[in-house]
């Protein structure tokens, strides 16, 4: 079964005036513990998705169904609950934490809001998801705003993880980052996917970072899917037009693949 099924999905929005489909009749399904990602150029529909996926904003049209329910028709303390089993990791984690709070105060929120510690309990949950995502706990005293960027989004993931989601959105969560840093920070997630058994939706334009950890993509072009399957696959020969120009802008994972 499906831990994630997106059937004909839509969203339009108004451009001078003019309707346009930001995404037309998408649909896609995630495994548990599978990594499917979304690609294509900007503007093509993929953050769109996420926020869908999320409810951060309301569809037109389509269903998603999660963990066997019907998520759109889901409102109140039913959707606050299913709202614990995903969670998002966004590319900006000082835009997406309150930069004055302190990383124990950003951690302490979800596992408030949720019930899932009691305030006595807050502090020990805290310092083991600090170093389940490899900080040493007594980061959880430091300001957001204190800490470098691969830290910020490490405790970005230690906060999605809090509420333990079967599924985590991930939207261009390593793009802002330096190489190094974005390689540690992909094994971090390989590794929780391992363990936790996490489904991941990971959003990116980087068909490199896609071919190290998806296990399925989905390439999109003005809010339509162009092509789909098996990531390594559809990266080593890809049969649309936005698929290949997406290689082709990338020449490295040409010789990769060969290699």
């Amino acid at each position: 079964m499906s831990l994630l099924a997106v059937s004909n999905l839509a969203k339009r929005y108004r451009r001078g005036g003019q309707p346009f489909a930001a995404v037309d009749d998408v649909s896609f399904e995630i495994g548990p513990a599978e990594t499917l990602a979304l690609a294509g150029p900007s503007g093509s529909g993929k953050s769109t998705i996420a926020r869908l996926v999320l409810r951060l904003i309301e569809h037109d049209a389509g269903r998603i169904e999660f963990e066997g329910t019907d998520f759109l028709s889901l409102s109140g303390a039913a959707l606050r609950a299913k709202r614990a089993r995903i969670q998002m990791v966004f590319q900006d984690p000082l835009a997406a934490l309150n930069p004055r709070a302190t990383v124990a105060r950003v951690l302490d929120d979800p596992l408030r809001v949720h019930g899932i510690a009691s305030r006595a309990e807050r502090p020990r949950r805290i310092a083991g998801l600090l170093e389940r995502v490899g900080l040493d706990a007594s980061l959880a005293a430091r300001g957001i705003h204190e800490i470098s960027g691969g830290q910020r989004q490490r405790v970005a993931i230690a906060r999605a993880i809090a509420t333990r989601p079967s599924l985590i959105v991930l939207d261009e969560a390593v793009s802002a980052l330096d190489v190094s840093v974005r390689a540690q920070i992909l094994e971090l997630l390989l590794d929780l996917q391992r363990q936790e058994r996490i489904a991941y939706l990971f959003i990116s334009h980087d068909l490199g970072v896609i071919r190290a950890v998806a296990h399925r993509v989905v390439i999109l072009e003005a809010g339509r899917i162009a092509e789909s399957g098996e990531a390594r696959a559809v990266i080593a020969n890809p049969q649309s037009a936005i698929g290949k120009a997406l290689v082709a802008s990338t020449p490295r994972l040409i010789r990769n693949t060969t290699a």
